[in-house]
């Protein structure tokens, strides 16, 4: 059994690997009548684009959709949407000795385990590559929920965070991190060139808030939104770890810490005096914004000499030369904004199913 597709009513799928022709994804469930074209989409995928600064992956990817299918006259016919993103720049054989030895921290025993064989260039199916297709998928559920705002950032880097105090949301897109911190940003710059220098690589926190959801998105007890937004912000490469609110950290509060108190709202609503629950109570949405935090770990592909096995079982060590992301958490962030998004679609559509 494969699992390639994710949602309940606005479902994606993703086909293609890291080095074949192509990759991309099938949107159905999308409504019909919604305006949509390559250029919806293109502005998502050029934040994720490989090779846009010193700090990501070299690999020259333009990344450019095409739409094959649901598609007439610029609407959404309510038919299955077909998007596919051409690669044209592989180097299979910086692969070679991948193909001999298995990349500890990497998929490749995983795979071969489960399989019998596998993809080695650049992972196949299980490289970070495969994002861009939920990308692309991701700027088509943006056109479903067009009452929320979405917004995500980097938030700490290699152990470092950011100043809450100095969070400048003008900040994010004016430099290579997606940090909201000029100071954080600044920092960055060194400790991700070092890691690089000396072959290594850094881990990253992503947080991603979404501002504008209605009270009522999510349903218990098997679709609750906050265990949709991990399943589908952990199926995401090299994510190790998803927190909703405060997550862990509530665990050290106490109970009358940890609440979220109300009070009479204008409109009739609550008003609510905190939100450590992440705008999330019993699987539903409060109507406050919904936080997600997303632990990416370093870069399992390093030129740091590291144990291995080869496939016949003998000891060995690896060094993984090619053009790898020496903190894959920085473009991990576009990724994390097309998944919520994803959710939050899909979430609207069986809330509409259910309660009109």
């Amino acid at each position: 059994m494969s699992f390639n597709t994710f949602g309940r009513v606005f479902r994606f799928t993703t086909w293609g690997e890291s080095h074949g022709p192509a990759l991309g994804a099938v949107v159905d469930g999308c409504p019909p009548g919604l305006g949509l074209s390559e250029a919806d989409i293109q502005p998502f995928l050029d934040a994720r684009r490989p090779g846009t600064s010193r700090f990501t992956t070299q690999r020259q990817e333009p990344d450019a959709v095409r739409i094959l299918s649901g598609v007439f006259e610029g609407r959404t016919t309510g038919t299955p949407i077909s998007l596919m993103i051409e690669n044209v720049d592989q180097r299979s054989k910086d692969y070679g000795e991948v193909a001999k030895a298995y990349r500890p921290g990497h998929a490749d025993y995983a795979y071969d385990a489960k399989y019998g064989f596998r993809d080695y260039r650049g992972g196949g199916r299980s490289s970070a590559r495969e994002t861009a297709a939920r990308v692309a998928a991701g700027a088509i559920a943006r056109l479903v929920i067009p009452e929320v705002t979405l917004i995500a950032y980097v938030c700490e880097l290699g152990g470092d965070p950011i100043d809450p105090a100095r969070f400048d949301a003008g900040e994010i897109g004016r430099n290579p991190f997606f940090c909201p911190d000029a100071q954080a940003a600044k920092r960055w710059e060194a400790k991700v060139d070092a890691a690089r220098k000396s072959g290594s690589s850094l881990g990253a926190v992503v947080e991603c808030v979404a501002t504008g959801v209605p009270a009522g998105w999510g349903a218990p007890l098997y679709a609750k939104l906050d265990s949709e937004l991990a399943a589908a912000c952990m199926s995401i490469n090299a994510v190790k770890g998803v927190e909703i609110g405060d997550g862990f950290a509530a665990a050290r509060l106490s109970g009358e810490t940890n609440a979220d108190p109300m009070r009479p709202g204008a409109d009739g609503a609550p008003e609510f005096l905190a939100n450590h629950a992440g705008g999330i109570a019993g699987g539903i949405s409060t109507g406050q914004p919904v936080v997600v935090r997303v632990a990416f770990k370093p870069t399992s592909s390093i030129l740091t000499p590291v144990e291995t096995i080869t496939r016949q079982g003998e000891a060995s060590e690896i060094v993984t030369k090619g053009r790898h992301d020496p903190c894959v958490g920085i473009r991990g962030t576009p990724v994390v904004e097309a998944m919520v998004a994803l959710v939050l679609a899909d979430q609207k559509l069986l809330h509409r199913a259910q309660c009109g």
